[in-house]
């Protein structure tokens, strides 16, 4: 695979580089949807692993592989039945285990045509071991294409990705971790971020803090870009193969690699914002909302569950416009949206002559221009009611564990801390540790204390943390997390590495606060209510709903930029920046593929960027992600850019499919979030408790 110029968000150029594979690596209109015309279309058996599987289900549906041309889809470890006359397309990871079942298949004469391609590049050992087996069997004329698509990598929003790559954290902070361990997983992350920047279409300079794997990972992926931009060369002799270095508004990409150790606290934060509770409070995973729900009379020798899961489409309408807005928010919308729906329904059939939408038949006969309509239109409503209620369910739950664990009270203790010992936050906070809830909270308190530990500038006093670890400690609670991170706030000085002005762990304080009296009744009748919406009580949809929303909002989170939204400003836009964020950064190494070897140990003058990929290294979260989007949302509409782009207004942040870009072109910010993975903040003090013990 060439370099290869894109413009949009990242998810729409792997979907583009999928689109091609898909087509049998033939260039297609811009167009992601492909033609209709069954002639145009050579229909196709798609072959993945578990690896491809991740890649392709979190961007493309089953219609939209149809519209592409593919009739079936099967894993290669299954057993398949031959189908000879037919076309095949492989798209697995480049291992020996998967090189022998294709060679297992063509020797079979499984398919007609063989489109090979691999997620990454193909050793050449391998190579030359497939290329000569392929020999022996005498079908070489049988192997069509072979490619490396250079697409491992996980695209789950507009634009943040992650390379799956677990318990990281641990690892590269394990002082018994060997060199040759930790050199490994640097060249997987490498390869995977070289993949990244092929999708990009633009070979970037490279930013990174010193002294630790995001120094050893830019190292290795500055070689071999260096190697790419050799290879490409010497190759492009007739201009076939692209080489630009620039992204598709003609201007250079920063990549700013960073360890997870520059901002702990966030990683244990709660926030507000409607995709991070949900990735917090339930599981949200390659775009599958899990919710598991403990059944009455089930014990702990014995849990019984019951468990939903959801799929949300990249094109879910209410998630694209809600995502990253404040919880309230999305309650609030999602009731608008109730009321819009039932409303076009309701116009809808009374023009047919039908009581409900539900009883409008696709296959009437009767060619009256209303009813012709009214079956024209069903799918679209159909579709999103089935959006409407997904969301209902999902805020409902997210209500009853908010009302169950008193989520919101960790919440805005997180939000009024700031970075000096605040007395009457500690005493909010041994008062929050001492209470009881419903459900199970114990984590939420060992979170925040570790969040206050961490983002107060001096000690805290000693009565406050010796009275607040004897409350935990009674709780039965694991603390080897919290012995970790005292034992890196010593040895790092954890509090001078957060950059922002207020807590690192929230955004800024709001000083409103919600009546501890009046909350859970608030509660209580906003769960009742949307309990009521789910079931189709849409008659009373409006009473008393806009003053329960109201009453939520008393806790908005004030816009502030995180710790790493900080870093990314003073290196994409440091006259803007806070000067001493700027000082830090100017001390990050410094890379840059295009220019001779040794370049890069010269202090680079201050750049402007427009495009930047932020990677952590050890874990990331929905939170730096949305921030970052907040970012660029807000530098974009100051800079005038509050055109509407993918139908949702700037103001839509991460989810609103604005993702920091305007039509307007030139001059506007877009940053694209990745990491190793995407973790919870109940999977990182998992790691942070494995390391206290090393």
């Amino acid at each position: 695979m060439s370099l290869s110029v894109h413009s949009g968000s990242l998810r729409d150029r792997q979907i583009s580089n999928l689109k091609k594979m898909l087509h049998l690596n033939i260039d297609t209109d811009s167009n992601l949807v492909a033609s209709t015309n069954a002639e145009e279309l050579i229909w196709k058996v798609l072959i993945l692993d578990s690896k491809s599987t991740a890649i392709v289900s979190s961007v493309l549906r089953i219609n939209d592989l149809l519209d592409y041309g593919i009739t079936m889809h099967s894993l290669i470890t299954q057993r398949r039945a031959a189908l000879p006359d037919v076309p095949v397309i492989y798209f697995v990871e480049p291992t020996a285990e998967n090189i022998a079942k294709i060679i297992s298949d063509l020797e079979k004469d499984q398919y007609d045509d063989f489109y090979i391609n691999f997620t990454s590049s193909l050793q050449r050992s391998l190579l030359e071991d497939f290329a000569k087996k392929v020999a022996q069997l005498g079908k070489s004329g049988k192997i069509r294409q072979l490619f490396d698509q250079y697409l491992d990598f996980i695209v789950t929003e507009p634009n943040l990705f992650s390379l799956e790559l677990p318990n990281l954290y641990y690892q590269f902070n394990n002082p018994k971790t060997t060199e040759d361990e930790i050199t490994s997983k640097a060249d997987a992350i490498a390869s995977g971020l070289f993949s990244t920047v092929l999708t990009m279409g633009s070979i970037p300079v490279i930013r990174c803090n010193r002294g630790g794997p995001a120094e050893l990972v830019s190292q290795r992926l500055d070689q071999k870009l260096r190697d790419h931009l050799i290879n490409t060369r010497s190759v492009s002799a007739g201009g076939s193969v692209s080489t630009t270095p620039t992204s598709s508004t003609g201007e250079r990409l920063v990549l700013i690699l960073l360890d997870r150790n520059i901002d702990l606290a966030t990683m244990f934060a709660h926030s507000w914002i409607y995709q991070c509770m949900v990735s917090d409070v339930f599981s949200l995973h390659r775009n599958t909302i899990e919710i598991k729900t403990q059944l009455p009379g089930s014990t702990l020798e014995d849990p019984k569950y019951d468990v939903k899961r959801f799929d949300i489409d990249p094109k879910d309408f209410f998630w694209n416009r809600n995502a990253s807005l404040p919880f309230p928010d999305a309650v609030e919308n999602v009731e608008t949206e109730l009321s819009k729906y039932t409303e076009e329904a309701k116009e809808l059939t009374a023009k047919t002559g039908y009581s409900s939408i539900k009883d409008i038949d696709p296959n009437d006969q009767h060619d009256t221009q209303h009813i012709q309509e009214a079956i024209k239109a069903l799918p679209e409503l159909t579709q999103r009611k089935n959006i409407i209620d997904l969301h209902m369910t999902v805020l409902t739950d997210l209500i009853k564990q908010l009302d169950s664990k008193n989520l919101d009270a960790f919440f805005e203790i997180e939000q009024n801390h700031t970075q000096k010992a605040d007395p009457k936050t500690q005493r909010d906070f041994i008062e929050l540790l001492k209470s009881t809830s419903k459900g199970d909270n114990n984590n939420d308190k060992l979170r925040t204390y570790l969040i206050l530990l961490l983002t107060t500038n001096a000690d805290l006093p000693r009565s406050f943390t010796d009275e607040c670890e004897s409350i935990l400690k009674e709780l039965q609670l694991d603390l080897a997390p919290l012995k970790y991170i005292k034992k890196i706030k010593e040895l790092t000085k954890m509090s001078n590495l957060n950059l922002s002005s207020t807590s690192s762990a929230a955004q800024t304080t709001s000083s409103s606060t919600l009546d501890q009296s009046n909350k859970s009744a608030l509660f209580g009748s906003l769960s009742s209510k949307l309990i009521g919406l789910t079931e189709g009580g849409s008659s009373k949809i409006s009473e008393g709903f806009g003053s329960l929303v109201s009453g939520l909002k008393n806790l908005l989170p004030a816009k502030t930029n995180l710790p790493i939204t900080n870093i990314v400003e003073s290196i994409m836009n440091p006259h803007n920046a806070q000067q001493e964020s700027v000082q830090m950064t100017d001390d990050y190494m410094y890379f840059d593929p295009n220019l001779t070897r040794g370049s890069h140990s010269k202090q680079p003058r201050r750049s402007i960027y427009n495009e930047g990929l932020v990677f952590v290294i050890g874990g990331g979260n929905y939170l730096e992600y949305s921030n970052l989007q907040d970012w660029c949302a807000q530098i974009n509409e100051a800079a005038g850019a509050g055109s509407v782009v993918g139908g949702v207004g700037v103001n839509g942040g991460a989810g609103s499919g604005m993702n920091g870009v305007s039509a307007l072109g030139g001059g506007l910010r877009q940053v694209f979030y990745g990491s190793t993975k995407i973790v919870t903040a109940d999977e990182f003090l998992k790691e942070c408790g494995e390391l206290s013990s090393v």
